[in-house]
């Protein structure tokens, strides 16, 4: 298959990761580039999806709640957990399904988990990851015209507490969990990031993996770079 760009966003308030998204999958939908995997940590913010039940948001305090445009219930995103937004095109011969991709973006994820000594799994029908009843990743998509935007979000060191403002997607009877809490030590969010890089390059079965140097345009109806400087990584 072809090239993956990723970029590493740092910090950045969910709103402006979501326009970005959204400019990104517009931009995509207009010309021919490479699928995108955004890593970013949001600042404290509870989302809650389309159809998600404010009952189930039940003390935020000062945390802001917004309502996001993906699939899901809601959910708390803050420092420590681990964001992966991909912008690809499910067009694409060996991805023309949603539920496939999904599959990928959990396995990928599994992986990750398994490469830190964590057993993780599915637990259908519910959605994200899950070790026994906790919740270690969570998982929300949308697509428009072919294109992915939202993702996962994977606790690595979150600050679990802040989960007791929500019922995290709706399911009363689940807790949640992070691979700090799970192994009992710190982690470095940045050999998680490559870790979890290597894993999703070599489910989604991209040849060549590059990451993005430019600052990407969160303007209205911005455009991706035309020749974004790269640097190319190898061993998927």
């Amino acid at each position: 298959m072809g090239a993956l760009i990723y970029k590493d966003l740092g910090t950045l308030d969910y709103p402006v990761a979501l326009s970005l998204q959204e400019n990104l999958v517009d931009a995509k939908q207009r010309e021919n580039f490479p699928d995108i995997l955004l890593f970013v940590e949001h600042p404290h913010v509870i989302t809650l999806g389309r159809g998600g039940d404010e009952a189930n948001v039940v003390d935020p305090v000062e945390v802001a709640v917004i309502r996001s445009s993906r699939g899901g219930d809601v959910t708390y995103h803050g420092p420590g957990q681990l964001v992966v937004y991909p912008i690809i095109d499910l067009k694409s011969k060996l991805r023309k399904d949603v539920h496939r991709y999904l599959r990928y973006l959990e396995e990928a994820a599994i992986r990750t988990l398994d490469d830190f000594g964590i057993a993780a799994e599915r637990r259908p029908p519910c959605t994200g990851i899950w070790i026994g009843n906790k919740k270690i990743a969570a998982i929300g998509v949308a697509v428009r015209r072919g294109v992915t935007y939202h993702g996962l979000a994977l606790n690595v060191s979150t600050d679990l507490s802040y989960f007791r403002r929500i019922v995290p997607c709706g399911l009363a009877w689940s807790e949640v969990t992070s691979m700090e809490q799970e192994l009992g030590k710190i982690l470095p969010m940045e050999e998680v990031k490559k870790v979890f890089l290597r894993r999703f390059a070599r489910r989604f079965g991209y040849a060549e993996v590059n990451e993005c140097h430019e600052d990407i345009p969160t303007g209205s109806r911005s455009s991706l770079p035309a020749a974004p400087t790269t640097s190319g990584s190898s061993g998927f």
